[in-house]
């Protein structure tokens, strides 16, 4: 009924212009039930038309009144089961499309619902209730479900006798709250009232087999539950016609066209602008995507591993999912050889009988000191095993996942391409020289025409807006700049009279000014309207991009009140906590302490505040 109203008065906006021979009449912002994006787009499309125009269109817009077209969907859809989606990258959002369409090929109806835009209220209605969530960071929440997930361990949460339901986690057993989320979800969803349908799983960044099995078991359940003939496993509806050949599943070998080191002589820093052709590969992708990268170990650090464990390389070994073949081809291309996990050290620990690993594994403070800046070659070197066969061996490690990087490029500027930006990582720890597998794998083992394998990772959760006229702040230093260079690329490209306001920081002005002359080219064509840069290390007190943003608060707070869209790119552990605050203290300086943390999150809801962190 309220968009029959809405329309309804929309007509009569029409109809009063003509009458009122041009006295142009505004919409009442209170009665509407439109988002400010809506009302402002239209507002602008309404102060666009002649009034022949706006008379014609009153008409249309009463007729569309009186009938049951203009009627809005009800929010309690007649699906059956609801599949309740946390994500901060996507990967969850992808799961619950693959859910629902296996569902549906098992005659199940199932809606899926963002957590960031599920009413608090529709929880009590919930018969069977489906919960894929994912965790990052030191065990937070989604941006999107943070709220969602406060009122549930909140005094307000009510109780779900009547609520069937089951959680599935997605997280990386390489951080020492993993899937915390999910786990949370689940135990409170239990302690309040509601039946376990199916125990929760856990994911790792190789998710794809545990995530399946959940799917399928649940949905076995639920189809014997709801007295439903259980269609063979695995064959949902096909999907449409137009979907990409190449996948996580399937990576396109994508061919390197350049590789460009940014910085200048004497940066401390490595970063480099890589470009890729898509062409052929039907993949396509928007600004704030993700590229999904498969490399390899470096072979070095195989040869020092197996020397370790006392193998040669050529035994043979069986991997998981059934395929053979040698020791070194494993390691090098199947299982990842840096990053321990707990897990790993678990299944370690009881091949090597080492009392003084089962010690370690005992000793939360210990195990999380020894965990930083270590790799398997440290374990196996520091708790030798009398004897481990090559096949229990590969049995302690988990699949090498892809690597996930910040889509650096427009595709309207670039058809045919992608870019990305990658920081080289080498330091030095526990006196051994470390690297990063993907960004290393990119910078020196890659040359042009070769192939590099890789996917496209949507991520819903990172957007430009819908409105081109929307102002927008992006925050990004160091490679967290990538996303943005696509934001503005995409911007030109549309000709989006919005307007765009810029912070860089990183170490030096002379080396580290990442794209500096494009940025320098879109300030004197207009494209960015403002543009802040930090280099921490050009004066003896470091600056970083919050105290920028501190430093020019009330400019920044006026365009948060005229619509802009606030988005921060880069380190989740510091750098992003840090420009948080800066955020709410610029709100509170305006509008009062008590008034600030309610505003921001404000802007989060309505999808005005976005993050990409890693």
């Amino acid at each position: 009924m309220a968009w029959r109203s809405l329309i309804s008065e929309i007509a009569s906006i029409a109809l009063s212009f003509m009458s009122n021979q041009g006295i142009y009449m505004q919409l009442e912002r209170s009665r509407t039930p439109l988002s400010n994006d809506q009302y402002r787009l239209l507002q602008q499309f309404i102060a666009a038309l002649s009034p022949e125009q706006i008379a014609w269109a009153g008409g249309y817009l009463s007729g569309l009144a009186a009938s049951n077209v203009a009627a809005a969907p009800s929010l309690n859809d007649s699906a059956d089961i609801t599949i309740l989606v946390g994500s901060q990258t996507g990967n969850s959002d992808a799961l619950a499309e693959q859910m629902h369409r296996l569902a549906a090929g098992r005659g199940l109806k199932t809606v899926i619902k963002k957590m960031g835009d599920y009413k608090f209220m529709q929880l009590k209605a919930e018969k069977k209730l489906l919960v894929i969530v994912s965790t990052y960071g030191e065990g937070e929440p989604p941006d999107n479900a943070k709220e969602l997930f406060e009122h549930l361990f909140s005094k307000r949460a009510p109780s779900f006798p009547q609520m069937q339901f089951s959680v599935l986690g997605l997280g990386d057993s390489s951080y020492e709250f993993f899937c915390k989320t999910a786990a949370d979800f689940d135990r409170r969803l239990e302690e309040l009232g509601a039946t376990r349908i199916y125990p929760r799983v856990d994911c790792d960044v190789d998710y794809e087999s545990s995530a399946e099995a959940w799917m399928d078991a649940v949905l076995n359940e639920l189809s014997v539950r709801a007295e439903t003939k259980i269609e063979p496993a695995g064959l949902p509806p096909s999907p449409a016609a137009n979907t990409p050949a190449y996948s996580r599943k399937n990576p396109f070998p994508a061919i390197l066209l350049e590789n460009i080191v940014l910085n200048g002589c004497g940066s401390l820093k490595e970063t480099h602008h890589l470009e890729l052709s898509l062409e052929g590969s039907g993949l396509t992708y928007e600004p704030g995507d993700v590229l999904g990268v498969y490399p390899t170990n470096a072979p070095d650090m195989v040869e020092v591993l197996l020397q370790a464990l006392g193998f040669g390389g050529k035994e043979w070994v069986i991997l998981d999912g059934g395929e053979d073949g040698f020791l070194y081809d494993a390691l090098f291309r199947h299982y990842e050889i840096t990053t321990i996990t707990r897990p790993v050290m678990q299944k370690y620990a009881l091949l090597a009988n080492n009392p003084k690993l089962d010690q370690l594994l005992h000793d939360k403070r210990k195990l999380n000191d020894y965990l930083h800046g270590r790799e398997m070659i440290d374990l196996v070197a520091d708790f030798p095993a009398d004897y481990v066969s090559p096949q229990a061996f590969v049995k302690c490690l988990r699949q090498l996942p892809p690597r996930l990087y910040s889509i650096a490029s427009s595709s309207k500027q670039h058809p045919g391409e992608v870019h990305i930006t990658v920081a080289a990582v080498r330091y030095q720890a526990h006196g051994r020289d470390r690297k990063g597998v993907g960004s290393t794998f990119l910078a020196d083992r890659i040359n042009e025409d070769a192939a590099v394998p890789v996917y496209i990772d949507c991520n819903n959760n990172f957007k430009l807006p819908a409105d081109p006229a929307a102002p927008i702040i992006m925050v990004g230093p160091g490679t967290g700049i990538a996303p943005f260079r696509a934001f503005v690329e995409e911007r030109e490209a549309v000709g989006a009279p919005g307007k765009n306001w810029l912070f860089f920081g990183e170490q030096h002005f002379e080396t580290d000014f990442l794209y500096q002359a494009e940025w320098l080219r879109y300030l004197k064509n207009g494209v960015l309207a403002r543009m802040n840069v930090a280099f921490s290390r050009d004066q003896e007190r470091k600056i970083y991009v919050q105290h920028l943003m501190g430093e020019h608060g009330k400019e920044l707070y006026a365009w948060l009140q005229d619509g802009a869209y606030f988005y921060v790119c880069g380190d989740a552990k510091q750098m992003a906590h840090d420009v948080h605050s800066a955020l709410v203290k610029i709100v509170a300086a305006e509008i009062g302490a008590d008034n600030a943390e309610g505003y921001v999150a404000e802007l989060q809801k309505a999808k005005r505040y976005q993050r990409d962190v890693y």
